[in-house]
Formats: C-alpha cells, structure tokens, sequence
C-alpha cells in the first residue's frame, strides 16, 4: 500500500503544521452512545461531547473506550464522521482509532478512512483532507497475539504502517494487545520515523516515559488511570499529558488538576487527583460482573449516567452497550453511591432536562 502525501518529513514542523497552537494536554477517548436500535444516539453523543468541550482539546475517536475495537470499518468512520462536526464547530483537535489486530487490517482501515476524508474534503491533498476535519493523525497499537510477539515482530508488523508517512500517535495496550512495546522498541521507531508524533501508554508500566529515551519532540501521554498529579511534568513526572478514559466522566477535574499544578496549586491538585483515582478505581470494580464490553468503557459509560442524570440517574434509561445488552441498574448504583462519597456528584446532570422532559 503506497500513499501518496504532503505532510512534512521533519517531526518538528509536522507538529508544527498539525499543532500550531500546541499538542493539548489533555485527550480524551470518547464514549459512543447507541440507540436500542445500536444506532449513534446522536442527541446523547452531542450532549456529551459539550460536556466535555469546554476542558478537553483533544479527542479520540473511536478508541478503546469508544468500543473501537470491536466496531466494523463501516462503524468505526461513522463514529468518526458523527464527532467531526462538533469538532469543528469547537475548534477541537482530533486522532482517528486505528485499532485493529493485524497489520492488514489495519492498513484496510486506513485506506477507507483516508478516502472518507478526502471525499468529505473534496480534495485530494490529504494535508487539506486531515486540515478540513481537524484530524491530526492516526492512533495505531501493536499487532494483537497470544503468546505475546518478540520486540522484532511488533516492529517488522509496524514499520509498513509508519512508512507510509502519515502522521501516527502509537499506542501501549497490553491488556487488549497481549504485546508490550519496550522502551528500546519505541524509541528505535521514533528515531527511525518522524511522524511517530504521539505516544500514548495505558499499560500502567510507564516504562517507556520512564526510561528517558524518547526523543523530546515526541509527546508522551498517560493513559492509566490514577495518580494523575503525579505523572505530570507540571509536578516533575514524565508525561506532557494525559489522553483518559475518565475524561469522559470528569473532564473539569482533570483540567483543573493540570491547571493547579502549573499554578503551583500542588495540595489541591494532589487533593482532587486522589478523589477522582479512588472514584475511578470503585467504577472498574463495579463493572468486573459486566461480561459484555470491555471495563474502559463499562466504567465510564457507568459514569456518565450519573453525570448526564444527575438524581435521575438511576431512573433514566439504562446504557446500552455495543453488543446490545445493558449495564445492570447495581453498577449503577455502586457508581452513584461512590461518586457522593467522594464529593463528585454532579449538582445538575447535562442531560437530565431532557430524561424530565420526555413523557
């Protein structure tokens, strides 16, 4: 697979040109929402996004906890395609979920979302395709296998995929890829390959950030949740950021902690770091008895339904999820009942005018 392309060779003026304003700090994975048809709720999804819009920069889409792994191709680009309208509108940026268990299908979808965008866009030019949308790049992880693959292997399968020169943000999931990336592996690809831009890691490891090999214009972000003051570079940690699947449920926290930090308000970030970590952490065990899905999602989908409900939480519609069953009403509960305990309960959920308004 050949591509033909107008991005920049050098990872400082790719970045440049993908990030004039900066790589935002903080990125988010977001939820999808789904109609019992297991059609995109739109209306709940755009409720959602603005929810989020006013902290988060950054968007993920589809990711892990946006179900991208277990979406079609057709499914994936319309996730896609449901969030770029609000991302312009927003002035957000955007990175597309590749994620996929082999490197052809990989390839297969990056082809298909290459030309969605560049039909969306009416050009050819894939600069002006990703520019149209605000796409700033690809998220692809390593190959998926059991028994896990040697370092060369996971190299030998992403090389293909780097070489086409698109801008790549590389992502660490061993807990669904069965592969860990070492930090020699990682930062022989980003030598080796300019536009390895992003790196995110959610194996909870933080081996490659730690090992200090990565070149400094690659720009590292967590993705394990907890302990979130503690990682940042603001408090002397190794990430530039943070891309979270708690964003999805507390994205004013999240904001607010990097801001305290670089305000060198440390108590009170340290202070609302440990609250959402505990809160966070009592989410993914509540959703062990979920069987469908996985826990990113579970968890936050969980979440949100107190966020977007408030009160009503336990009395509006259950979440659906991608496989077609629901989350039971005593995760719900569990999660209701941490969030008050830990002093984050929303004083009004973002969507609950519209569960009182329905008949």
């Amino acid at each position: 697979m050949a591509i033909e392309h107008d991005f920049p060779t050098n990872r400082t003026a790719l970045i440049r040109s993908l990030f004039p304003s900066g790589v935002p700090q903080l990125w988010v994975p977001t939820l999808v929402f789904y109609d019992e048809a297991g059609r995109i709720d739109r209306e709940r999804q755009f409720a959602h996004l603005a929810f989020m819009a006013p902290y988060l920069k950054g968007y993920l889409v589809p990711g892990s906890t946006g179900d991208g792994w277990d979406m079609t191709d057709g499914e994936a680009i319309a996730a896609l395609e449901s969030a770029i309208p609000f991302v312009l509108k927003h002035g957000l940026d955007l990175i597309v979920g590749i994620l996929r268990p082999t490197p052809d299908s990989v390839l297969a979808l990056i082809e298909k979302v290459l030309n969605h965008l560049r039909n969306r866009a009416g050009t050819r030019s894939l600069v002006e395709a990703f520019a149209a949308a605000r796409v700033r790049g690809l998220t692809i992880s390593s190959p998926t296998s059991d028994p896990p693959l040697s370092q060369a292997a996971i190299a030998s399968a992403l090389t293909p995929i780097f070489r086409l020169g698109l801008p790549i943000a590389l992502y660490q999931l061993p807990q669904v890829t069965g592969n860990t990336m070492m930090p020699e592996l990682v930062a022989d690809l980003a030598e080796e390959f300019p536009n390895l831009i992003l790196f995110k890691d959610s194996s909870g490891t933080d081996e490659v950030a730690l090992s200090g090999r990565m070149p400094s214009d690659v720009a590292l972000l967590r993705g394990a949740e907890g302990g979130y003051a503690q990682w940042s570079k603001a408090h002397g940690g190794p990430y530039d950021g943070f891309l979270l699947s708690s964003g999805n449920s507390f994205p004013a926290q999240l904001a607010g902690i990097l801001d305290d930090l670089h305000s060198g308000r440390v108590v009170e970030a340290e202070r609302c770091s440990a609250a959402v970590s505990a809160a966070i952490a009592d989410a993914f065990a509540a959703v062990i008895e979920v069987r469908q899905g996985n826990a990113f999602t579970n968890a936050n989908k969980a979440l949100s339904q107190v966020m977007a409900y408030g009160d009503q939480a336990l009395k509006a519609p259950t979440p659906r999820l991608y496989g077609g069953g629901h989350l039971p009403r005593s995760v719900l509960e569990a999660v209701k009942s941490s969030l008050a305990h830990h002093g984050l309960s929303p004083a009004r959920g973002y969507f609950e005018h519209q569960f009182r308004s329905s008949p």
